[in-house]
């Protein structure tokens, strides 16, 4: 059966069954136009494409970040929301060329948006300027960008955290003690910021002694474990206590202790992030305590945060994914369990 109303003509498939009786009586056009304000609100939701580019992709934390994405991604794909996710970053965390590269080639495919942990501060600030001025929005996470551009900021108070990580530290010595800072690479504004928490809470201490605070670890285990090592033949027998910003960092430091006998206890070492690893040494005591973030909170906040932005919806300029202080004393506590063994091999299905 056919009916014309105006310009439109609407079929009906009896396969489907008969004309429902209240429209057998319409006169056509009334018809057609009712057709026609139908097929006008029906919305055909458009796939968004979402580039998330970390600043690595080996190390676990990295990972954890991923599966907050892809989680999200599952989430808003599900709910009528349709997502495309595309994971790429640099092979190694200073190769700051490779980063700017990932970003220009997805502003050049004009995706729908770009979720960025910047590797540099600086660096990636015409990248992301280039990228909005061409109708790309983008969400920062884990680590600043010295710009206004982005749409939003999603990581942990990184400055708060290295804050509690030296006030644990210094209170674990009582108060008196001589320290190493190893940081981790000069322009990562998360784990400066770190650095800079930590240091300030080491001035209400004034009897703990910075021995070492201008070494830094570089973007791999291998860097690290050499910074370390090269650290602890200066000052490994005089040290108290060590503080490292990021998950190899931790790890290397761990080892080096390990190797000349002041593992254990002996010097106090507290470390960032989670990686299987640390909480190995956490359970193990070669690590006394960890400060430990929520990647797959930040990643999976990083893409709704973006998605609710491109649909219109007002967004936090800041968004704190928390942070919290994990000791052998806490550590099988639930909430401790659930940041230091994030599922992320669930979620790839690694």
């Amino acid at each position: 059966m056919s009916l014309s109303g105006g310009n439109l003509a609407i079929a009906f498939d009896f396969r489907l069954g008969p004309v429902p009786a209240c429209f057998q009586s319409m006169n056509p056009r009334r018809l057609g136009l009712l057709a026609s304000l139908v097929l006008s609100s029906v919305v055909y939701a458009k796939e968004l494409t979402i580039a998330v580019i970390p600043k690595g992709t080996t190390h676990e934390f990295w990972k954890s970040v991923h599966a907050g994405a892809v989680k999200a991604e599952r989430e808003l794909t599900a709910a009528g929301t349709p997502v495309k996710l595309f994971w790429k970053g640099p092979l190694r965390e200073d190769d700051r060329d490779q980063q700017i590269q990932v970003v220009e080639n997805f502003t050049a495919r004009n995706v729908s948006g770009i979720v960025l942990a910047p590797l540099d501060s600086q660096a990636l600030v015409n990248p992301v300027r280039s990228a909005v001025k061409a109708g790309v929005p983008v969400v920062i996470f884990d680590s600043d960008l010295k710009s206004d551009q982005q749409v939003s900021f999603v990581a942990t108070d990184n400055f708060k955290g290295g804050h509690i990580a030296g006030d644990y530290l210094a209170k674990r010595l009582g108060g008196k003690g001589r320290i190493i800072l190893l940081r981790y690479q000069v322009g990562s504004a998360s784990t400066e910021a770190r650095e800079a928490g930590f240091l300030d809470a080491l001035k209400a201490y004034p009897d703990l002694k910075l021995i070492s605070a201008d070494q830094y670890a570089g973007p791999t285990r291998e860097t690290a474990y050499q910074a370390s090592q090269n650290l602890l033949n200066r000052h490994g027998q005089a040290v108290d206590g060590v503080f490292c910003p990021n998950e190899t960092a931790t790890i290397a430091m761990t080892k080096a202790l390990r190797e000349i006998g002041r593992a254990g206890g002996k010097v106090v070492m507290v470390g960032f992030d989670s990686g299987s690893q640390s909480v190995a040494d956490l359970r193990h005591g070669d690590v006394q305590a960890l400060v430990v973030q929520d990647p797959v909170k930040m990643g999976y906040l990083g893409v709704k945060t973006l998605v609710e932005h491109i649909q219109g919806k007002k967004v936090e300029k800041r968004v704190d994914t928390s942070v919290m202080l994990i000791t052998t004393e806490n550590m099988n506590q639930p909430a401790a369990q659930e940041l230091l063994n994030p599922p992320f091999k669930q979620i790839l299905g690694e």
